[in-house]
């Protein structure tokens, strides 16, 4: 069987459709090489080139080490997406190979490429997307000849190889569109670069550059990408006629909105190409809805979902005990604290479970569990404070969904990683290091002192969330009342005990 690549792909050996094979300036440096990326800007961009109202190609870099070079290269950077699911009641599949990468690159070890891509003159974006967990300021010494650990670093010595590289000050800047979902994305990304500039004592020309006539834009993205299609790929692979170990599947959804001017939009036309791109000057209520009714909702069900031996996001959906608590969740306990008129914020959250159901999707639970300390910190903790702020109790079921992360993260080390385990077996845990040592130290203390006490030693811990839980009104008392019904009675019978009372709805 074939096997995907730009050879293939341009003798007719692989068959497909897909933008010309031609090659194209790349006006866009990514950061982050994950599934998401890969089937949201990559394919707005080939859909774009496609259509001819884009010409520019996409570099991406991974922000992460890698032990082997980055799978997209030994493909030329050509991948499949396949969306699937329904739009107005009807059944949609779409396939294309994305061809919108010209290059891939591993900035550990190669450094001075990267750098010399990003003082193109032709580069005129970054975007990026490396969790919530990756837009934070950790300082680390400035070497201009070895790339940065973190995200922000990486983008502070970047933009200043542009600005040595271009001219100083008439360097041509960059328009930054980061994907990461924290509020105020490209803000907050845009303090944290100049934090690093100013400490690697850049100058003042520099930092004038980086900070003003380079752009950060807020951002939010929306679109459910679950990734590779495991359990189907053999079928599919002998369908398509050729073999491709990075496809993925997505939904037809898509939504990115950008607070940005409309020079900008000309700049990137994705909506001109039919892509689903909004571009406006507050950016706010659309975060909110999504980042509460989307991403909030799936953090709220999916671990205990997982430890209940459920295995995707449609399965929790078709389980009728998880419907439920997924509707509550979605509709009584978080909907209120979305800043829009009730019709609105209902008419979402009806779409988000029309999406959970979407019976075409392998949407795996234990890639929503992925990073989920700071996904629960950034998407659930804000809702309970306002309902705590507003004289209310916290929400039942997301405090549940925080002992229900107690017990996911029941770890212990195994093989250089971090595993859990549950009644179908052992998974691993994937979390930032600091965050699994935490759990690690703190459930090895279990046989001393019990697990609620250390339930209760996590919740107190500032490191994890930021504060301790302890002093946000009642949630950390429902929330060890959870712990204990679920060590007593396994999930399934804790969460039917917290539906049936109703205790704690916002």
């Amino acid at each position: 069987m074939n096997t995907l690549n730009r050879a293939a792909l341009a003798s007719g050996a692989v068959v497909a459709p897909h933008a010309p094979l031609a090659a194209r300036p790349v006006e866009i440096l990514q950061i982050g090489e994950g599934v998401f990326m890969r089937g949201f800007v990559d394919w707005m961009v080939d859909v774009a080139n496609e259509k001819g109202v884009y010409r520019g190609g996409v570099a991406v870099a991974a922000p992460r080490r890698h032990a082997e070079p980055p799978p997209l290269a030994a493909q030329d950077g050509l991948y499949t997406v396949l969306l699937r699911g329904r739009e107005g009641g009807a059944e949609v599949s779409e396939r294309r190979i994305v061809s919108a990468i010209q290059t891939v690159l591993d900035p550990y070890a190669q450094w001075p490429e990267t750098i010399a891509l990003a003082a193109s003159p032709a580069l005129k974006f970054l975007v990026s997307n490396t969790t919530e967990a990756g837009v934070v300021d950790i300082p680390e010494p400035y070497d201009p000849a070895v790339c940065p650990e973190s995200f922000p670093a990486k983008v502070a010595a970047l933009l200043k190889a542009r600005y040595d590289a271009l001219g100083g000050p008439e360097a041509p800047p960059l328009i930054v569109l980061p994907c990461e979902l924290i509020e105020a994305n490209g803000a907050t990304l845009r303090r944290i670069v100049l934090e690093h500039a100013r400490r690697w004592d850049f100058s003042e020309a520099a930092l004038c550059w980086i900070g003003e006539s380079c752009r950060f834009f807020d951002t939010l993205v929306d679109r459910i990408v679950p990734g590779f299609p495991t359990d189907e790929a053999e079928r599919l692979f002998a369908e398509w006629g050729y073999r491709d170990p990075l496809a993925i599947v997505a939904e037809p959804f898509h939504l990115w909105v950008i607070e940005a001017p409309p020079d900008v939009a000309a700049a990137l036309p994705l909506a001109a190409a039919g892509a689903n791109v909004v571009w406006t000057d507050d950016v706010r209520p659309y975060r909110e809805r999504k980042l509460r009714l989307l991403n909030g909702t799936h953090t709220a069900t999916a671990l205990a979902a997982f430890l209940a031996g459920l295995d995707t996001v449609f399965e929790m959906v078709e389980d009728p005990l998880f419907a439920r608590a997924v509707e509550r969740v979605a509709f009584e306990e978080l909907a209120p604290s979305v800043p829009l008129p009730e019709a609105e914020r209902l008419s979402y959250a009806r779409s988000v479970i029309e999406r959970f159901g979407n019976p075409f999707l392998r949407h795996e639970l234990t890639s929503i569990a992925f990073n989920s300390v700071s996904k629960w910190r950034v998407r659930l903790l804000p809702p309970v404070r306002q309902a705590v702020a507003a004289g209310r109790s916290a929400p039942g079921l997301v405090a549940f969904s925080l002992a229900a992360l107690l017990w996911f993260y029941r770890c212990e080390r195994e093989q250089g990683g971090f595993v859990g385990r549950r009644a179908k077996g052992a998974y691993p845990i994937r979390d930032e290091p600091e965050n699994l040592t935490i759990m690690a130290e703190a459930w090895a203390l279990e046989p001393a002192v019990g697990a609620a006490a250390v339930a209760a030693r996590l919740l107190a811990d500032r490191r994890l969330w930021g504060e301790d839980l302890t002093k946000v009104g009642n949630l950390a008392a429902l929330a060890l009342a959870a712990f204990e019904a679920i060590e007593r009675r396994g999930v399934r019978g804790a969460l039917e005990a917290s539906l049936a009372s109703g205790a704690g709805l916002a």
